[in-house]
């Protein structure tokens, strides 16, 4: 597959993969805040963002889309300190009445649907802490295209490892 039009997407979650949280006191680095993005009104948990990230999520083959409650607050308060682009912002529909219910009884995280109408069959990989074996059986048999649902330790967030499982699931596209 070649051009922009055709590279995978990748539907990020702030809270747990890029914000990590749970695990003893210190268990998260934090990081020194810039001083000309420094907002006392700012969220206490963008302290853990590390700004490394931003450089690693950049070099990935994919179009970043974020796909997170953050919604638009992603672009102003989370892309910036990671030095990103303001991305695509994955809309959460509202559902017909008694969906949610089934979902929730299916083991459906509230995402999986909207995520995978937006994938289009396009090639997509889902980078979140909350995804489960219902979420994958879902996509596998509702998806006619590739997909990677990754889940992130909340109490790490992104770490090393989920970067070369993603670059290398990511090659096999671009």
């Amino acid at each position: 597959m070649t051009g922009s039009a055709q590279r995978p997407l990748l539907f990020l979650d702030v809270d747990g993969p890029l914000i990590p949280f749970g695990g003893e006191p210190g268990a998260y680095p934090t990081y020194a805040p810039d001083p000309a993005r420094t907002d006392p009104r700012a969220n206490p948990l963008l302290a853990r963002l590390d700004p490394a990230h931003g450089r690693r999520l950049a070099a990935l083959p994919c179009e970043l889309v974020w796909a997170t409650t953050w919604m638009e607050e992603a672009n102003e308060s989370v892309a910036p300190r990671l030095g990103l682009p303001d991305l695509p912002v994955m809309p959460w529909p509202e559902e017909a009445e008694g969906a949610d219910l089934d979902d929730r009884r299916l083991g459906l995280h509230g995402k999986t649907r909207a995520l995978v109408a937006r994938a289009g069959g396009r090639a997509f990989a889902w980078v979140d802490d909350e995804i489960s074996a219902a979420d994958r059986a879902w996509v596998t048999a509702h998806h006619p295209g590739p997909a990677l649902l990754h889940r992130v330790d909340p109490r790490l967030g992104l770490t090393e490892r989920d970067y070369a499982e993603l670059a290398a699931w990511l090659r096999a596209f671009f």
